[in-house]
């Protein structure tokens, strides 16, 4: 369970930094999952999906191979490997010190910046892309499943920004912007800090935090694994958001 200095740093920040979160056996398992199913070695489960970057899809950049080509793979929730992320003990713990004891997931992610790729995701909000509300009683996992460091594509976040409400998204006027990605005008980007992590360290994040990545400068992948998680109080305007096939109670 988070300790009471941390809950204060995040609802100071917006979000906390866990080192070692996940151990390395569990990281191994999801890695080799995904680069199975990547790979065409194992059939997506339920309503995953596999998400190519624009830029191959442009035909901007020729894939050296199918992961190459590869912007994430979502919708984790039925297959038995990747979705024992969402439940793993140790993450729980620290969601449930947040938001409460009854838990659902709501969306699930691999993320995957391959090198040489340009892979920007513009500084936005996830607030953006639910309807359920208090957005207190939500919060992300972002666990490093790779190096994650500025030169690869990091994350980076605007501490406090979560204190400023609900901000307008556009698309920005980039030459490739992958699918359903989002961006808020004139963001002071000075105010950034970049979140270096090593494999298995685990970010929190509320979704007002003003968040995004840069481009992948290296010749070696980023990757990451994610869940949003919110709490059974939560209501939607669109309706019982716990019937959608891809939410699940988790705890």
């Amino acid at each position: 369970m988070l300790s009471a200095d941390q809950i204060q740093q995040y609802n100071e920040d917006g979000f906390l930094l866990l080192p070692s979160l996940v151990p390395d056996d569990i990281l191994t398992q999801l890695n080799e999952r995904f680069l199975d199913i990547v790979n065409g070695d194992h059939p997506c489960s339920g309503a995953m999906k596999i998400m190519r970057d624009v830029m191959v899809v442009k035909g901007a950049v020729e894939p050296q191979s199918p992961l190459h080509g590869v912007n994430k793979l979502f919708c984790l929730e039925d297959d038995p490997v990747l979705s024992t992320y969402a439940s793993f003990p140790g993450l729980l713990s620290c969601v449930q010190s947040l938001i409460g004891n009854e838990v659902y997931s709501l969306t699930s992610n691999v993320f995957n910046k391959p090198p040489r790729v340009d892979g920007k995701h513009p500084l936005h909000q996830d607030i953006r892309y639910f309807s359920m509300r208090p957005a207190f009683s939500i919060v992300a996992s972002w666990t490093a499943m790779m190096p994650t460091r500025r030169a690869n594509g990091c994350l980076a976040v605007i501490p406090g920004s979560h204190r400023e409400g609900v901000l307008a998204h556009g698309s920005p006027d980039w030459n490739y912007l992958n699918h359903g990605f989002f961006g808020i005008e004139g963001v002071d980007r000075a105010r950034r800090q970049h979140v270096e992590m090593q494999p298995g360290d685990t970010l929190l994040f509320h979704p007002l935090l003003i968040h995004g990545s840069g481009r992948n400068r290296t010749d070696h992948f980023r990757r990451a694994i994610s869940v949003h998680y919110a709490a059974a109080q939560c209501e939607s305007p669109r309706g019982d958001w716990r019937a959608k096939p891809q939410v699940r109670r988790v705890c």
